[in-house]
């Protein structure tokens, strides 16, 4: 076993894409902020999203995802547009090819050309790994704030200064130590460099984003994403803007308007996405569907799901 380089695997990362990277020790979530989460879940407010609720032993203590972990990695990879084209209707996030495939191949070939071997299948070099894109139960808005990357805004995403929360999260975890750890920027994790700027706030049409925190059940990203069965009838004027996902939030923050677009080619809409008028996503076929989301996150609410979003003003 060695140290890892966290300079090597950070110049590594921003070859690959990345703009952000961070290391810290890893050891148990701090008591007070799995009760904020756990406080948070008693409420409800997490909706349907009923697999939040699992595996908290595994959210509390990483060493548990991983045996015998030390180091935490946490990456985060930019999906702003800038000035170039969108198409309105979807989120940012989803006009690309979907991040989890995309982060995921970048983890790999981060993890092949730092610990310098051929072939990944869970250890490597005398060690062991585990990478997380969003689905393993992890604290990854905790630890990108532990490792140093930002903070928790308002909005309850991660804020990095100066560009905003348009980013996707990812983590490593290793069984090596590292040469040297990062520290957060604020001993709080929860919005302390936000001041007493709430436009977040402002910004959300449902009331979903207050002081107290985020009601999923509220909120139209998880209306139009995650939720089944029929949308609220004061929905159905909110999503002309958007009816995949919600960005309100997400724009209003003022770190964003510094933000550079993003590097990564594959989270850029297709020229075919580009062209699809009011009148195309009105009459869009399962083909077409199939076909203008291939290899993308918008499968998540499935051609029934989208076409409910979309034709609302029919039901």
């Amino acid at each position: 076993m060695y140290p890892l380089s966290s300079l090597h695997i950070k110049l590594e990362a921003l070859r690959l894409g990345f703009t952000h990277v961070g290391l810290a020790p890893a050891e148990p979530v701090p008591d007070e902020v799995m009760a904020c989460y756990e406080h948070w879940l008693r409420e409800g407010r997490q909706g349907e999203m009923h697999y939040l609720e699992n595996h908290l032993d595994l959210r509390r203590d990483p060493r548990l995802l991983l045996p015998g972990a030390k180091t935490v990695v946490s990456l985060a990879m930019s999906y702003n547009p800038g000035q170039q084209p969108t198409q309105k209707g979807l989120a940012w996030y989803a006009q690309g090819r979907d991040y989890h495939d995309v982060i995921r191949e970048r983890l790999k070939t981060l993890l092949q050309n730092t610990l310098r071997t051929p072939s990944l299948q869970g250890r490597a070099g005398g060690g062991s790994y585990r990478i997380c894109v969003d689905t393993a139960p992890i604290m990854e808005k905790y630890w990108a704030w532990r490792c140093g990357l930002g903070w928790i805004g308002r909005n309850r995403q991660l804020v990095i200064p100066h560009e905003g929360s348009a980013f996707f999260l990812s983590e490593l975890l290793l069984t090596w130590e590292a040469d040297q750890y990062d520290e957060p920027l604020c001993d709080n994790p929860m919005f302390s460099l936000c001041g007493k700027c709430k436009r977040c706030l402002d910004a959300c049409p449902t009331g979903a984003l207050t002081e107290e925190g985020l009601d999923a059940r509220r909120c139209l990203s998880y209306l139009t994403i995650e939720h089944r069965g029929d949308l609220p009838a004061n929905t159905k004027p909110l999503l002309d803007e958007c009816f995949y996902g919600c960005d309100r939030c997400l724009r209003a923050c003022p770190h964003l308007s510094k933000a550079q677009p993003t590097p990564v080619e594959e989270f850029r809409p297709s020229s075919e996405l580009l062209q699809m008028t009011d009148a195309d996503w009105q009459h869009l076929t399962v083909e077409q569907y199939r076909n203008l989301f291939r290899g993308s996150a918008v499968k998540r609410a499935k051609y029934e799901g989208l076409m409910r979003n979309i034709n609302m003003d029919e039901t």
